[in-house]
This record gives structure tokens, sequence and C-alpha cells, in this order.
């Protein structure tokens, strides 16, 4: 008799243990399973979230001079000249290394003007540009598709006294008010959003840009290495990423991860210690059986093989059942956890991972049972008889 067929015919002597065993495994490669495909169905929740949030990465004309402004308050009074960006060496961004990666580059030229006896800013942009950055952008009225159309922030209507479909005059040309956004809470509430020529046209910019933005998260995006090889092309310009969401956001992230993998190692713990406390409870079960086997010619490395071969095909079976209800538990508990979230799909990677856990752990659990029967002495066996 093959030694594989003396494992399976003692698995099937002894179902309620085995089923025990399995079950032990199967909590904790599930519990596992469960938490690293949540962790997984999180993180591109976030990332998700975060690409509809706009640029993360900013260019502007470099000034050696700091910022007036803190807390949304301006210092007034100083003005300082600033070198603006070349709206005809744009298309170089897409010309960098990563430039697949790189999504909606959305230029922008600023200015002041006086608008009813009241100086706002205004801003001109590429419209179609703008809203596939600016997803969570509301209006009433009609999207701004003519060069005459604009669109105004929801203080600058209330402060103009301005509505969808009026018209209004600004540097002695004649513009129409096509959409109202509702407030953001952001800068543009208080500005006027216009067709990029037909501002720069207004300020006596042509050709001129003073803000680049460009959206180019995504899962695995060398952020950094954007910023730096954008900076190479344009050194007269200051590149920067902006960090604080993404970081505070994968910060929280790594928190879960880093709980999820205290809580899994818990429960592997407990699982690993069910199957050598069964594993040496067995042996002892088993002396005389034992006994015959190295009676009749079993050397101690068959013994523990025996041994072993029962633990491999429990972690297998521990292993292979764990995963199935790590990612079912993980599917009906994402809802729950996520708002309007999504299980992230099954990993097979994670299966691989699940598979050898399982019969690592088994097996490593069951080495001092295996190794303490394979040294029993046949004679002190035999006398149990």
């Amino acid at each position: 008799m093959k030694l594989y067929n003396i494992s399976m015919n003692n698995l099937r002597r002894r179902t309620g243990k085995m089923i025990f065993l399995v079950s032990g495994l199967f909590i904790g490669i599930a519990t596992i399973v469960t938490l690293l495909a949540i962790t997984e169905s999180m993180s591109r929740d976030v990332e998700e979230r975060l690409n509809q949030f706009g640029a993360n990465i900013v260019m502007a004309p470099r000034s050696e001079n700091l910022s007036l402004s803190y807390g949304g308050v301006t210092v007034g009074g100083v003005q300082y000249e600033v070198q603006e960006l070349e709206e005809r060496r744009l298309p170089e961004i897409r010309t960098i290394a990563n430039s697949q990666n790189i999504g909606v580059i959305a230029p922008k030229a600023l200015g002041s003007a006086v608008v009813k006896g009241k100086t706002v800013l205004l801003m001109g942009v590429d419209f179609e540009q703008e809203f596939a950055l600016k997803t969570w952008w509301q209006w009433q009225g009609e999207q701004p598709r003519n060069p005459q159309d604009l669109l105004l922030g929801s203080e600058a209507a209330k402060v103009l006294g301005a509505a969808v479909g009026d018209n209004i005059s600004i540097g002695g040309r004649d513009f129409h008010v096509s959409a109202v956004l509702t407030p953001t809470g952001a800068s543009e509430d208080g500005i006027i959003v216009g067709d990029l020529k037909a501002v720069q046209a207004l300020l006596n910019k042509e050709g001129k840009i003073s803000l680049v933005e460009i959206a180019a998260f995504c899962r695995g995006c060398p952020i950094n290495e954007m910023v730096l090889q954008i900076a190479e092309k344009f050194p007269e310009a200051k590149v920067s990423a902006l960090k604080q969401v993404l970081m505070s956001k994968m910060q929280s992230i790594d928190m879960i991860r880093t709980f999820s993998y205290g809580i899994a190692a818990l429960v592997i713990f407990v699982g690993s210690l069910m199957v050598f406390v069964t594993m040496m409870g067995s042996v002892a079960e088993r002396t005389r059986e034992i006994g015959i086997f190295r009676a009749i010619g079993f050397r101690q490395g068959h013994i523990m093989q025996i041994i072993l071969l029962e633990a491999a095909i429990v972690g297998l079976g521990g292993g292979i059942l764990g995963f199935v209800g790590g990612n079912a538990a993980a599917a009906a508990a994402i809802p729950a956890v996520i708002d309007q979230g999504a299980f992230a799909g099954i990993n097979y990677s994670v299966g691989g991972l699940a598979l050898l856990l399982g019969v690592s752990l088994s097996l490593l659990a069951s080495l001092y049972p295996a190794y303490k029967a394979s040294r029993l002495d046949p004679s002190e066996a035999l006398r149990t008889l």
C-alpha cells in the first residue's frame, strides 16, 4: 500500500477531526483573504475618487517672491511682474517618458477686469478640458460652448447681479452668461470663466498661459517622477504635485492594511495552534497503529511522510475553501464598508498565497507531531496490543 493511500484512509476514518482541522485553517485563511480583498477594494475606491478631484500636478510660472495670502486673505497693494508660460509649448508635456499616464491638461489664463464697476478675476480655459478635469462642477443653465459664453461663479453672479441668459460687457466686448456655478466652497465661486482665446485677447495675453493643471493620478502612477520630467521640459516653471489629499487618503489605507494584517496574524496563529494540538492528539491515539507500521518495516521517514501528507491535504483543503469563502465574504461586506463601493474582483495571486499559506501552516504545525510519531519505539507501541 502506498503512503498516499494510508494518509487518505486515516483522514476518512477521522472525518470529524479532519473537518475540525480544515475549519480552523478555513477561518484563518478566509479572514486574511477577506481583509486583503476589502483593503484592495478600498484602495481602488479611494483612487477612483481622487481621479474625480481634478488636477494633482500644477505647473505655474516660477517666482522668487513669497505668496501674500493666507487663509483666503490676500494682502493688497503690491504686485509682482510674473513671466507667463508659452501656450505653444504645452504639447511638450505629452512628450515626457511617462506621457501614457497623463490624462487631462487644462491651461488657464488669469487676469483682472472691471465688470459693472466691480473688479473681478477672469479665468480663460479650454472648456472641454476644464469640464473633463472638474467633474464635480454643477451649474444652472447650459454648458458654455462658444467664445462669447461665460460661466459665472455663484458669488460673482451675486455681486454682479447677473443671471443665466444675461449679457454683460467686459473690456468693451459683449458676452453671454451661459451658466452659473452652484456654490463649490472654492475659489471658483468668485470668478468669471470664459473661453481661453477670448480671455487672452481681453487681457492682452495672446499665446500666454498663467497656470496649467494636469490630471495624472492613476493606479501606480509615478507622480514624483512625472513632476521631475515636466520640470526638465519647463525649467522656467514651478511644477508641484498636490499630495495633501493623496497622502492623507493613502495613510488611512495603510493604517487599515496594517490593522488587517495584525488581525489576520492573530487568527492564523490560533488556526495553527488548533492544527498542532489536534495532530499531537492524533499521534497519541495512533500509538498502536504507528507501532505496527514500524514493526513491519516502515522507516522513520515513512511515518513522518504519512503524518505530513495528511497535514498537507488538510492545508490544501483549508486554503481552497478559505480563498473561496474569503472572496464571498468580501463581496458581501464591501457594500456595507464602502459607500457605493464595488468588489475589486478575484485576485488569483492572493489565491496562490492562500494555498501556500494553508499548506505551509499545516505542515509547520504538524512537523513536531510527525517527528514525535517517527521516534516511537516499536516494542513500546506493540505492548499496547
